[in-house]
């Protein structure tokens, strides 16, 4: 099992990589209405990671490897939806 530290700095660095995609795409757009459609990702982003962390930070867990197991599954299914949608915009 990876550690605790490994998976928030996992946590950290997928969704940061998420948040600063969207931040290049809205600075290549030239219409300000279109690039607000990336905030929407940044916030879902913003989200997923707090929650996230939250899982993490939580204590009295009975199976601690199946929990962060668990959560590293989460991070991924996530990822890949913010990461559809931004291929959408």
């Amino acid at each position: 099992m990876a550690s605790v530290k490994n998976l928030k700095k996992d946590i950290n660095y997928v969704l940061s990589d998420i948040i600063e995609e969207c931040y290049v795409w809205q600075m290549l757009q030239e219409d300000d209405k279109k690039a607000g459609k990336a905030e929407k990702i940044i916030d879902e982003a913003i989200v997923t990671f707090d929650e996230l962390i939250e899982k993490v930070n939580t204590k009295n867990i009975d199976n601690k490897k199946a929990h962060f197991k668990a959560i590293s599954a989460d991070l991924e299914k996530k990822a890949k939806g913010l990461l559809s949608k931004i291929e959408k915009l």
